[in-house]
């Protein structure tokens, strides 16, 4: 609505103003809302000193909030929870053989939620944990085919860099440059994966004859069965703990505060 179309008609006999009830009536609504809506906002952001929000501000909050709710969450449900066998297979593993505690993740690499635990989440489970001998971590494949076609190849070629000994290297590869590689065409993204082979200073013939062979797509498929055997139902999928004191199963992209309230309490167990 034009605010300019709402002007008052003064009556000339008497010199008084009068307003249409329809319009009387559209204009104590408005007051209202915008009433409203100032109280709404002044209550939210008394702390500020503008009228804006930064993004840094925005999604610390969300961070906390979603800490808040996952530690919550954690407190009722971690008592429920039975002692689990989960396999770490022959894969990939970070850190100290010995660590006492042992996290297995699930993953898929076209998967965005999985690109932000790797390059927000896992950065802090490796300083924190990881590097001071407390955890292992063991990457499992998981590529859901449904829905990301080039997660498959993804995780034979992250296969075929772990028998020259760069399995790590070339795993932060696909997460970090995810977005040059997920939404092509399957044989531009095996052409993508051969060239960062390249950047890896791979044996090239050898990483090609392997990922062009599928060498690897067996080894893939049980980490798939083990997965839905585990109740893996989407991807990132967790499993933290040891033999002695089962896993407890953490689903999604949790932020770091999830993670080290599960490994701090099992660690003092």
């Amino acid at each position: 609505m034009d605010f300019d179309e709402i002007k008052p008609k003064q009556n000339e006999t008497s010199g008084k103003i009068s307003i249409k009830k329809s319009t009387f009536n559209a204009l104590v609504i408005s007051v209202v809302a915008v009433s409203l809506i100032a109280v709404f906002f002044a209550g939210s952001y008394t702390s500020l000193k503008s009228d804006e929000i930064t993004k840094s501000e925005l999604n610390e909050a969300i961070s906390k909030l979603e800490a808040k709710i996952l530690k919550n969450q954690q407190v009722t449900e971690q008592p429920n929870v039975q002692p689990i066998s989960v396999s770490i297979d022959d894969d990939p593993i970070k850190g100290d053989q010995n660590a006492p505690i042992t996290i297995v993740e699930f993953s898929d690499f076209q998967c965005p939620f999985c690109a932000r635990f790797q390059i927000q989440t896992l950065p802090l489970i490796l300083e924190q944990y990881v590097e001071t001998g407390k955890v292992k971590f063991v990457y499992r494949d998981f590529p859901i085919q449904n829905s990301h076609p080039n997660a498959m190849p993804a995780a034979a070629a992250s296969e075929c860099a772990h028998e020259q000994d760069k399995y790590w290297e070339y795993h932060d590869t696909l997460f970090e440059n995810q977005g040059v590689w997920n939404k092509v065409e399957i044989t531009s993204a095996i052409t993508i994966f051969k060239e960062f082979a390249t950047e890896l200073e791979l044996n090239q013939e050898q990483f090609n004859s392997c990922l062009d062979s599928g060498k690897y797509i067996e080894e893939i498929n049980n980490d798939l069965n083990d997965g839905r055997d585990y109740g893996i139902a989407g991807t990132p999928g967790f499993f933290i703990g040891n033999e002695k004191i089962g896993f407890v199963k953490l689903n999604g992209a949790q932020p770091f505060e999830a993670f080290k309230s599960i490994i701090d309490s099992q660690l003092n167990t």
